[in-house]
C-alpha cells in the first residue's frame, strides 16, 4: 500500500498543500514546533479517521479555522482510490468518503487506508499504565480483523451500561449484560492470547535484529480462561460483591496488560532509555508485520524521532531494517539531516511554520 497523494487544508499548523507523495517515502527535516509531526497525522488521519495524539477533530482544525479538509489517494495492487474527510459547518460534522462516496459509519470504512505510526510518547508501550499496551493490542487487532472491532465494540458498550447499572445499585440490571460481555469479552480476550502467541518469537527476533543482546519476552497479562465464554459467569459472581460496593466491573480484558520483559524482570524496572525506546520500535514493526500478514498489503510506516535517544548501531541496525522491503513506503522526521543514520536514503523536504518544501 502506498499513499501517492495528500491534500490537507486548515490542518493544524499546515499551510494549505497538494502535493504527490514519493513512493519510497520522505525524511521530513525541521526545527521542533514547525510541523513535521502534524504532517505525519495528516496522513495517518485517515487510518482511523482520528488524531493519533488522541486529539478531538475541533483542536486538529488549525486555530480559528473553520473545519479541515484531508484527502489521500490510497493505491494498492491494481488499485487507487481517494479517502477523504472533511470537518466542518456549524455543527462541525465529518463527512468522509471513499471513492467518492458517502461512509455511513466510521466502522465500515476504518483501515481502507493502513499505515503503522511511531511517536516519541510511544515509548510508553514499554514503561507506561497498561491501557497504552491495551489500546496498542486493541488498534493493531482491529485493523487486521473487522470482526475483531466488532466485538470489542460491543464489549465496551456492555461493559459501559453495566457500570452504570452498579452505580445506580442495580445489581439485578448490571447481570442482564452479562451475557453479551461473555460473548463479546471472550472473543477479544481470545484474539490477543493468539496473537501474543504467534508474536512471541517475532518480538524476540526484531529486538535482536535491532541490537539487544539480553533475553526477552512477551506474554499475556489477565485472565486467560475468559477467552472460554463459560469461565465468564463464575468469574463475574465471584466478584459481584466487590463490583456493587465499587461500581465497576472487576474482570474483563479491559484490566488486561501485554507483559514485557527483559532478562526475566519487567521492562519497565530494568530497561535503560535505549532499551525501553527499541522495546517500542520491535512492537511497532510487529504490528506491521502483522497487518501485512493479515491484510495482504504493506502498511505505510510512519516514524517520528525515531532515531532520538538510540546509539549509532541502533539507529544504523534499524536504518536498514527499515529498508529491507523493497515496496514499503516510509516517511520519517528529524531535526536535522546529521540526526539520520548515513545508511538511510530517502527523499528530503523540509517543513518551516508549517509549510513543507522539497
Amino acid at each position: 500500500m502506498r499513499l501517492e497523494r495528500l491534500v490537507a487544508r486548515g490542518f493544524r499548523n499546515l499551510a494549505d498543500l497538494d502535493c504527490e507523495l514519493p513512493p519510497e517515502g520522505v525524511a521530513l527535516l525541521g526545527a521542533n514546533g514547525q510541523g513535521k509531526t502534524n504532517l505525519l497525522e495528516a496522513l495517518y488521519y485517515p487510518v482511523l479517521f482520528r488524531s493519533f495524539r488522541g486529539a478531538p477533530d475541533q483542536v486538529v482544525g488549525c486555530f480559528g479555522g473553520a473545519g479541515f479538509h484531508l484527502e489521500v489517494q490510497v493505491g494498492c495492487a491494481e488499485r487507487s482510490e481517494p479517502v477523504a474527510v472533511t470537518y466542518s459547518g456549524p455543527l462541525r460534522k465529518k463527512r468522509i468518503t471513499v471513492g467518492g462516496v458517502d461512509a455511513e459509519r466510521v466502522a465500515d470504512v476504518v483501515g481502507r487506508c493502513l499505515a503503522v505510526a511511531f511517536l516519541p510518547v510511544d515509548v510508553g508501550l514499554g514503561v507506561g499504565p497498561a491501557s497504552e499496551r491495551r489500546h496498542y493490542l486493541d488498534r493493531l487487532l482491529s485493523l487486521a480483523a473487522p470482526r475483531y472491532l466488532r466485538a470489542l465494540s460491543r464489549f465496551r458498550a456492555a461493559l459501559g451500561q453495566r457500570n452504570s447499572a452498579l452505580r445506580q445499585g442495580r445489581p439485578e440490571l448490571a447481570r442482564a449484560f452479562d451475557g453479551v460481555l461473555q460473548e463479546a469479552g471472550s472473543a477479544v480476550v481470545g484474539a490477543r492470547i493468539a496473537w501474543i502467541r504467534e508474536a512471541r518469537d517475532a518480538f524476540r527476533a526484531e529486538l535482536a535484529c535491532l541490537g539487544e543482546a539480553e533475553p526477552v519476552s512477551l506474554s499475556y497479562a489477565g485472565s486467560v480462561e475468559l477467552a472460554d465464554p463459560a469461565a465468564w459467569a463464575d468469574a463475574l459472581e465471584r466478584v459481584e460483591e466487590r463490583d456493587a460496593s465499587r461500581g465497576a466491573t472487576s474482570v474483563g480484558p479491559h484490566r488486561d496488560d501485554l507483559l514485557l520483559e527483559l532478562g526475566g524482570r519487567p521492562l519497565r524496572e530494568v530497561g535503560s532509555t535505549g532499551q525501553q525506546r527499541t522495546a517500542a520500535v520491535a512492537l511497532k514493526l510487529l504490528e506491521l508485520a502483522s497487518l501485512r500478514a493479515a491484510r495482504g498489503t504493506e502498511p505505510v510506516l510512519l516514524l517520528d524521532d525515531v532515531f532520538a535517544e538510540l546509539d549509532r548501531d541502533r539507529q544504523d541496525r534499524l536504518a536498514r531494517r527499515l529498508s529491507e522491503a523493497p515496496d514499503r513506503q516510509v516517511f520519517v522526521t528529524a531535526p536535522r539531516r546529521d540526526e539520520l543514520p548515513p545508511v538511510l536514503r530517502s527523499t528530503l523536504w523540509n517543513v518551516q511554520r508549517g509549510r513543507v518544501t522539497r
